[in-house]
């Protein structure tokens, strides 16, 4: 195996199990307990689920990989604070969102080429690449699944 495979397999083998485990834990609340705040004052379960729906479709555009999914998730899970927007979807549509999500993202990642995995991302000039290389496609994926495992750690705390 290639150095450049093995790097891809690395990453990615976090990546998915990162999902896996933010599904299983997902999988054992119920949708009321995604109403309550993981600790005094702070988000509650289904702020986080729509963070993440809404971080990693911005994924797709960091990685030239199409349109957002659920544009409509920006204004109320990264632009604005919980509790701060009136009316959030309901847990079973983002349930579903977030099951989507992962599904589409995971058919993309599979049709990249290991190389392009090391191209520059949307977010990134060309001058800027040329210098730090590392900000690549990859580096986006090696960054969304250590937040991924952040906020996993916060919403076990529902459990």
């Amino acid at each position: 195996m290639a150095t450049t495979e093995i790097f891809l397999k690395m990453t990615f083998d976090r990546w998915n199990g990162s999902i896996a485990n933010w599904d299983k834990i997902l999988n054992d609340l119920t949708d009321e307990t995604l109403q309550k705040e993981i600790a005094p004052g702070k988000n509650r379960g289904i702020y986080l689920l729509g963070h993440l729906i809404a971080v990693h479709d911005e994924m797709l555009i960091l990685l030239d990989m199409g349109e957002k999914l659920y544009p409509q998730l920006y204004e109320p899970f990264i632009k604005s604070p919980d509790k701060t927007v009136n009316q959030l979807p309901p847990a079973s549509e983002l349930r579903s969102f977030w099951a989507k999500q992962c599904e589409v993202l995971k058919q993309k990642f599979d049709s990249l080429k290991p190389e392009e995995w090391f191209e520059k991302h949307t977010a990134v000039s060309a001058e800027d690449f040329a210098k730090e290389p590392h900000r690549n496609k990859l580096n986006i994926i090696i960054t969304r699944t250590s937040h991924l495992q952040y906020h996993s750690g916060q919403l076990v705390l529902l459990k």
